[in-house]
């Protein structure tokens, strides 16, 4: 029975903390951003938006049931801190800010989230499995990495069939990919660090 997975715990804490990590901080230091007119905060925030919709994407394929969703769950939690860190130029203004409370907190949660991340990842290789061996989601095992989508899918979701919402997440990789594919190797190749302003 699924009373007996031993992680399940540690699985609803992970999607707790992604949702405070991922969704909450980065939304206020978003406006916070805006509201104290911090354009290199607001250019990281953007990035960090823009990378860490891999996440929401995540939700939709595991409530279809797609098991690349482990995939893609084990990749954004290795691009949220590339994201955050590799643009130096951004680093090196956020260094520069006065020393206030934004950047104090934007500071905090880089490296907040950045040891969420990595930590996450090492615990989602464990997992991947569930995207390759056949019938693996099928499994208890693999499952229970369902449940917290099944419950954003009751929330927000919930006369929508779980195979359509699934469908709709694949669509979003897809388009996903491509954008990320020719930002990565059209324009950051050729624009370098200028590729962020557009």
């Amino acid at each position: 029975m699924q009373e007996n997975i031993w992680f399940r715990s540690l699985v609803w804490m992970d999607y707790r903390l992604a949702v405070l990590f991922t969704v909450i901080v980065p939304l206020i230091l978003l406006v916070w951003a805006f509201v104290e007119k911090s354009e290199a905060v607001q250019r990281l925030m953007i990035i960090y938006w823009r990378v860490a919709s891999l996440f929401l994407i995540t939700i939709y394929l595991l409530i279809g049931g797609w098991a690349i969703g482990f995939i893609t769950a084990f990749v954004s939690k290795l691009l949220i801190p590339a994201s955050l860190w590799f643009w130096q130029d951004i680093n090196e203004e956020i260094n520069d800010l006065p020393e206030r409370k934004l950047r104090l907190s934007v500071t905090s949660w880089r490296w907040a989230i950045t040891v969420y991340s990595l930590l996450g990842a090492i615990a989602q290789a464990f997992f991947l499995r569930c995207a390759f061996a056949a019938g693996a989601m099928n499994e208890q095992y693999c499952q229970v990495w369902q449940e917290p989508p099944f419950l954003f899918k009751a929330y927000f979701h919930a006369n929508t069939r779980a195979g359509s919402l699934g469908f709709i997440g694949l669509m979003a990789l897809v388009f996903y990919v491509a954008y990320f594919g020719y930002f990565l190797f059209f324009r950051l190749g050729k624009q370098g660090r200028s590729a962020i302003e557009q």
